[in-house]
């Protein structure tokens, strides 16, 4: 998996302060994407196990909330096996920290996978830019959801989050 970036102390991707990692790989290449950057799964650099410990470094402070997972989209078909076990490694070792994820995929097609299981919040569905708005919390349109995972999983329903 290759990745873009690693935003520290960030306060647009989730609640609280977060460590935001911007992942390599986009299939939805949704028109006005603030990241085209980030489309190509062969761009950025290569994720090693340094970028873990760094990641590692932020959410031992206590001021950081969590981890949200960006991109491009963390659930582009190669990221998917990186992105769940570092999601699966975060959920075990910082268990009180929250765990965000945005992608293109609506809930419907992602609902199964086993990554599911470690998030707290997913925010889903393509950018639109006829539905796009500029007071929106968390998402860039309004056909997009910002969703709590877990109440989601239990009740078999979506369950929206509210700020």
């Amino acid at each position: 998996m290759n990745y873009h970036n690693i935003t520290k102390d960030d306060m647009r991707n989730g609640e609280g302060l977060r460590v935001v990692l911007w992942v390599a790989g986009c299939a939805h290449h949704c028109r006005e994407c603030q990241n085209p950057i980030t489309w190509d799964p062969e761009g950025g650099l290569p994720f090693t196990e340094q970028e873990k410990e760094e990641i590692f470094a932020e959410l031992e402070k206590d001021y950081i909330s969590g981890i949200t997972f960006s991109g491009g989209d963390p659930l582009y078909p190669s990221n998917v096996p990186e992105v769940t076990a570092l999601a699966r490694t975060i959920r075990k070792r910082y268990p009180d920290k929250t765990i965000w994820l945005y992608t293109g995929y609506l809930w419907e097609e992602i609902s199964d996978m086993e990554i599911t299981q470690y998030l707290d919040v997913v925010v889903d569905g393509e950018f639109v830019l006829k539905y796009k708005e500029l007071l929106l919390h968390w998402k860039g349109s309004s056909n997009q959801r910002v969703i709590r995972v877990p109440e989601t999983l239990k009740t078999g329903k979506v369950v929206l989050y509210k700020d």
